[in-house]
């Protein structure tokens, strides 16, 4: 009975916390709740929706005067009757329009010229699709969650030597195949570029963010849900509510169908500068996969367009 008790008790416990980590964490959009691309606003519990997860790195070791960019970038839908996931990668060189400054340049910057809003219009723009959510994470309660939980398993694809957080050079080296890693390897798993390329570095990122997931939701790891809050304090940014967040656990008790997608390009090169210039094709191919997922249309993209151009009309009128 007092076992029962004390696990009610460190339930309730982590509820509050969590819920104020989530209150902490929320930052209104200028947009408002609703994307563009939709008719009408969405919610987890009974909508198909989409999250674009942003790593930045924006500690005070890395604060040069310069202004932050994104590191990472995934978009994924959820399905809510499929209880299932589709993600993608998008390369931080990849060479897109971005809206708010009508040119095209690299994606990560966008969040130089607009932060979190900027971005989620790029990748809208990039997929005709909808972003109804984002969260922000910075790398350094990257390395803290993966502390948190003692740890995440990794089938190691390709045997590196990187830098650690801190710039440290040659700090980390990790050899091919299934192991324990720390918060410092898992990072620099998701971060190294320089063996290979963007595309390559996509793929570990996801797979070093399933073993996240697969790790957190696992029932050991329970006890170390209060660790994993207090490294995510204020080093995490959302627009979702709590309860909106609490919706997502039903794609976890599911098993976590979770489909890894691949953007397709090549490297190009202007004024000597490097960009990925992704293939068109790849793009439009991922574009439908994510509308049918979202179970969304042509049509219901036409219209939300047709939408935010009239209330553009509106507001300059006013």
């Amino acid at each position: 009975m007092l076992l029962v008790l004390s696990m009610v008790g460190y339930g309730a416990y982590l509820f509050t916390k969590a819920a104020d980590v989530a209150d902490n964490s929320k930052q209104e959009l200028k947009r408002g709740e609703q994307s563009e691309k939709r008719t009408a606003a969405v919610n987890p519990k009974h909508d198909n929706i989409s999250i674009l997860f942003m790593g930045v790195d924006d500690s005070k070791s890395r604060d040069l005067g310069e202004v932050t960019r994104t590191d990472a970038l995934i978009l994924a839908t959820f399905n809510k009757n499929q209880k299932s996931v589709k993600m993608v990668s998008i390369p931080r060189d990849s060479y897109v329009y971005i809206p708010s400054e009508d040119s095209k340049d690299k994606i990560n910057h966008a969040y130089v010229y607009g932060e979190a809003e900027g971005t989620i219009e790029t990748v809208e723009e990039l997929f005709d699709v909808p972003v109804d959510y984002f969260i922000k994470m910075n790398f350094e309660a990257f390395i803290d969650v993966v502390e948190a939980l003692n740890g995440i398993e990794v089938d190691v694809p390709v045997t590196f030597t990187e830098q650690d957080s801190k710039d440290n050079p040659d700090a980390i080296h990790l050899t091919e195949g299934l192991q324990q890693l720390n918060g410092e390897e898992a990072l620099a798993l998701a971060r190294t570029r320089k063996i290979d390329n963007d595309i390559e570095r996509g793929k570990r990122q996801q797979l070093v963010l399933r073993a996240i997931f697969d790790k957190a939701l696992s029932a050991g790891s329970i006890t170390k849900y209060d660790n994993m809050m207090q490294a995510l304090g204020n080093n995490i940014t959302t627009n979702m509510e709590f309860g909106e967040i609490l919706a997502l656990y039903d794609y976890a008790t599911s098993g976590l169908d979770i489909e890894s997608l691949m953007l397709e390009g090549q490297d190009k090169y202007i004024n000597r500068t490097y960009y990925f210039d992704l293939d068109d094709q790849s793009v439009a191919e991922i574009s439908n996969l994510f509308k049918a997922h979202l179970e969304i249309s042509s049509a219901d993209s036409d219209r939300s367009m047709v939408q935010s151009e009239q209330n553009e009309e509106h507001t300059s009128v006013n």
